[in-house]
């Protein structure tokens, strides 16, 4: 009986940025990919490799998929993200061809939400301000400022699928967790504990408040000189999400004439701040280098999601973290 020809492997196309090239795509994950098909570098591969892809590994560095890219990627199907938003990566003409879409965002918000939890913890003994006064007049200050955690409001700005960890972090512990997001059924996030309040209610009444809505032209400078100055006294902002929904000079004005807030900022805007920004020259500022996210040995999770999903895909199989255009106005 004659042997029925073999099964052409899928070609399966990688583009990340060479900084994240093998973090994100670290060897296990690659071995993961090449059971899957056959795995060939965008940047190196000839046009019948390209022509003749049906599934392509994004990352961080990788090309935005416009007409022109897409046009030699005939047979594209699936575009796996190991990362997390699409905004940037993915244009009209995806949709237009049918292709389909998943992103690690899942995978990366757990990096984001514990590191939110943990500035949580810090706000309330008040750790971040003791430690830059200790580090500025070389001396181990009083415990000053000490609200703890027992019986305070933790304020979510936004409740998408990062303030969700958060929240469920925290549910748990004797905190009252208020959200504030215009989508969000109100039915729903009772379910998970949280209440759902209006943006000035939560300003005025969280001990911290932390911020996950996704940069729209909408949400844009959400939270400007008005808003801030709704905060809590000896308040603390936490953002964690993306610069540009802070007034950031607003904020400055807040913070210099306000010395009892607190703010934490892991993005802003621009990013990073130039030197001598005002933000950078207050005492009641702790700024880092937008570390929140997947980084280091935390990368590759990112890439085992991908290959989550490429696997599911080869086998027919239901996709569990796709992102389809009507979603994106809600994403970060």
């Amino acid at each position: 009986m004659p042997t029925p020809p073999a099964t052409p492997r899928t070609t399966i196309l990688t583009a990340v940025g060479e900084a994240w090239a093998t973090s994100v795509l670290d060897a296990a994950v690659r071995e993961r990919l090449s059971a899957f098909g056959t795995v060939v570098d965008l940047a190196t591969a000839d046009d019948d490799t390209l022509a003749t892809a049906r599934v392509l590994v994004t990352g961080w560095g990788a090309p935005a998929l416009d007409a022109a890219l897409l046009d030699r990627l005939l047979r594209l199907e699936l575009v796996a993200h190991a990362a997390g938003s699409v905004h940037w990566l993915v244009t009209p003409e995806v949709w237009a061809r049918g292709i389909r879409v998943t992103s690690a965002a899942h995978a990366n918000a757990r990096a984001v939400a514990d590191f939110t939890v943990s500035m949580v913890h810090l706000a309330v003994k008040n750790a971040l301000r003791l430690g830059l006064t200790a580090a500025r007049e070389q001396a181990v200050p009083g415990r000053d400022g000490i609200r703890g955690l027992d019986g305070s409001t933790i304020g979510l700005v936004g409740f998408g699928l990062i303030a969700r960890l958060v929240a469920e972090a925290l549910r748990s512990l004797d905190v009252r967790l208020l959200a504030h997001d215009p989508y969000c059924d109100a039915a729903e996030a009772a379910r998970t504990g949280v209440e759902l309040v209006g943006l000035p209610e939560l300003l005025a009444a969280s001990d911290v408040v932390s911020v996950h809505a996704p940069l729209t032209d909408t949400t844009r400078g959400m939270l400007g000189a008005e808003e801030l100055g709704l905060l809590a006294p000896s308040a603390t902002l936490v953002n964690t999400a993306r610069g540009g929904l802070i007034d950031h000079g607003a904020l400055a004005r807040t913070l210099a004439a306000r010395p009892d807030l607190f703010a934490v900022l892991d993005v802003t805007d621009p990013e990073p701040l130039p030197a001598g920004h005002p933000l950078l020259r207050l005492r009641n500022v702790f700024v880092t280098s937008h570390v929140a996210g997947s980084l280091g040995t935390e990368e590759a999770r990112l890439g085992h999601s991908a290959a989550d999903e490429v696997g599911r895909w080869v086998a027919g199989e239901p996709l569990r973290h796709e992102t389809r255009p009507e979603q994106l106005p809600f994403t970060a």
